[in-house]
């Protein structure tokens, strides 16, 4: 499957859930343990602001993936970011373009096809970051989990840990479901 569309899925789960954010809520600590809910959304907000403009060729600047504001609605602040990442990953010669993605190395490029990949299991574990702070179910499709497994399986155990995107992958039992192996791998503890 075509990742755009996998990506565009992992944002519409994720705004899904943002739909139901209430503002006494944004004060909340998430999984993650450097933000309140307010920061995780202004991160994926900045974060879709960022690929946005690395998919255009302009993401070298590290203040460019930090100027994500939520104004007085996050929802909406998170819907118009989305809608400008998936609009500048539908471009023509996006999947093949060289991405500038400095949060991730400051010192080399992506292809667009593997920068979209880290957005992608991005989305999806902050989608359950967001889900389990607020309370709501997390849903992704059995397309994005088998997708979003693929993807964490190659994160490098020398980018995880504090101040790296993913911690280290967190032991479960084999059987467990394919949803929690994903998350396993991404560094949540979901059980």
């Amino acid at each position: 499957m075509d990742i755009r569309e996998l990506d565009r899925r992992a944002l519409a789960l994720t705004g899904e859930i943002i739909k139901h954010v209430r503002p006494d809520q944004l004060v909340l600590p998430t999984p993650c343990p450097d933000w309140t809910l307010h920061g995780l959304l202004r991160h994926l907000v900045c974060q879709n602001e960022g690929f946005a403009a690395a998919a255009r060729g302009a993401g070298g600047s590290l203040m460019t993936w930090r100027g994500g504001d939520l104004g007085d609605d996050p929802y909406r602040a998170f819907a118009a970011s989305a809608e400008a990442v998936t609009e500048a990953f539908a471009e023509d010669g996006a999947l093949d373009r060289p991405f500038t993605l400095p949060e991730v190395r400051e010192d080399m490029t992506f292809p667009g096809r593997v920068a979209m990949s880290f957005h992608f299991v991005d989305f999806v574990a902050h989608a359950w970051d967001v889900a389990t702070t607020i309370g709501v179910a997390w849903e992704p499709d059995d397309e994005m989990i088998s997708a979003g497994l693929r993807v964490a399986a190659k994160v490098p155990e020398d980018d995880r840990g504090p101040g790296t995107a993913f911690d280290q992958v967190v032991a479960i039992p084999d059987d467990a479901p394919r949803a929690h192996r994903l998350l396993a791998l991404l560094g949540r503890r979901s059980g």
